[in-house]
Order: structure tokens, then C-alpha cells, then sequence
């Protein structure tokens, strides 16, 4: 269960906005860069967000380039995850790839600063400040056992590997 502070975007938000080109051309340290994280959308971003809070956002969230920054950048900055209408494909890849959770439902209802409560695996999103509830796709196994070992990368590393018993549950 996540639970946290949302930080509310519209549509379309892109990659550009995510991390701006002029940061991620200059250096790879990821304490600069999750320092300017949505800085063209709220300045004040990195300075209110606290880790486990989330983005939430409306359609097409991470759309533009394929840059894998993004994601890295909003999980380094202690964004616990992304809860969006809709996201770019390739974003959507690469934050589940990245270990941040990209949640899809109806965000409509949520405003900036609204308390939520994530179950990934039941697939429940909670308003809390509202005392609503919207229903989300349960998170995968795969993905869950992705996530539980902070991304791809280090799942790799630590199984040398995708394993039989990996995609077990998706169908449970």
C-alpha cells in the first residue's frame, strides 16, 4: 500500500516538462537533475514534494521523447508514483522498467494536495481527503516482483534473469 500527497498536472505533460533537455545535456547526477523535476510546470516542485508523494495528471502523461531520464528522475526525486488518465507508451515502459509505479483511472476528482492511498496489487485508488474510491488495473505479478526489487535492473541481477515462477500469478 502507498499512501501520500498528490502534486496535480494536467494533460500532456512531456518528458521535456518531466526533466527539461537543458538539465539532462549538462549532467547525469540525479540529485541535480531531480532538483529541476517539473520545474517548467511549478518551480516549487522539488522543494514541496515529499518521497512517497505522487504526480497525478490527466491524458498522456510522459509524451515526447523516449527519454528514460523521466521516469529515473521522478523516482529519485521520491515520487512514489505516477497516477495519470492515460500515458505514453513508452513512458509507461519505462517507469514500470524504472521501479516507479504508473497507475491508470479516472483522475478527474483528485486536485493538488489531496491525500491518496494506492493498493497496486487490488487495484484501488483512494481518495482519502474526498473519501472516494476509483478503481484501477491490479498491477501484474511481473510487475509487482519488478517493482519489489526497485526496477528491472536490479531484478535481473539479483534472479541472472527471467525464471518460470516470474509470470506465475498473472492469471490467479
Amino acid at each position: 500500500m502507498l499512501k501520500g500527497k498528490t502534486h496535480k498536472f494536467g494533460d500532456d505533460v512531456n518528458t521535456d516538462y518531466i526533466i527539461s533537455g537543458k538539465y539532462k545535456f549538462k549532467t547525469l547526477d540525479m540529485d541535480e537533475l531531480a532538483s529541476h523535476a517539473m520545474e517548467d510546470l511549478d518551480p516549487e516542485f522539488s522543494r514541496k514534494l515529499e518521497k512517497g508523494d505522487f504526480v497525478v495528471a490527466g491524458r498522456n502523461f510522459g509524451c515526447g521523447s523516449s527519454r528514460e531520464q523521466a521516469p529515473l528522475v521522478l523516482k529519485h526525486a521520491g515520487v512514489a508514483a505516477v497516477v495519470a488518465e492515460s500515458f505514453a507508451r513508452i513512458f509507461y515502459r519505462n517507469s514500470i522498467n524504472s521501479g516507479l509505479a504508473a497507475v491508470v483511472c479516472d483522475t478527474s476528482g483528485i486536485e493538488d494536495g489531496d491525500l491518496l492511498e494506492i493498493d497496486l496489487e487490488g487495484g484501488l485508488v483512494k481518495d482519502i481527503t474526498k473519501g472516494i474510491e476509483l478503481e484501477c488495473a491490479p498491477m501484474p505479478a511481473a510487475m509487482l516482483k519488478i517493482f519489489a526489487e526497485g526496477g528491472l535492473v536490479p531484478y535481473m541481477r539479483k534472479h541472472k534473469g527471467f525464471h518460470q515462477e516470474f509470470c506465475q500469478g498473472d492469471e490467479e
